[in-house]
């Protein structure tokens, strides 16, 4: 059974960086695609990313291209979001979730394993 954990979360003034960490096991990640996700207070958990389990190809939402980049550690089984140009907007408990299939979608439902999520504030 897949286990997903989530750290790197935190506090930090906008324009500044984070680096979350999505840490697995009872599975390689290599056999599943990854999505990061976000859930902010009143609002509907949103796709941020997902990476196909080749790890080729990650589609980001239109708010974070050109900030957000996902990469992955094999040798860790951990994959991370690292998070620059922060701005209050992005200010959410952010999740990882694993889908074993082939190609990576943004919505939550057909993600099988979730983390526990690791709270982001953008704040002055």
């Amino acid at each position: 059974q897949l286990q997903l954990v989530e750290s790197g979360g935190g506090l930090v003034q906008p324009g500044g960086s984070l680096r979350l960490s999505c840490a697995a096991s009872g599975s390689t990640l290599d056999v599943y695609a990854i999505g990061w996700f976000r859930q902010a207070p009143g609002k509907e958990r949103e796709g941020v990313s997902c990476t196909t389990k080749s790890g080729r190809s990650t589609t980001y939402l239109d708010s974070v291209k050109g900030r957000f980049t996902v990469s992955r550690d094999g040798a860790k089984n951990t994959v991370y979001l690292q998070m620059n140009s922060l701005i209050p907007e992005d200010t959410a408990v952010y999740y990882c979730a694993a889908l074993r299939f082939s190609l990576c979608v943004l919505t939550a439902s057909p993600y099988a394993y979730w983390g526990q999520g690791t709270q982001v504030t953008v704040s002055s």
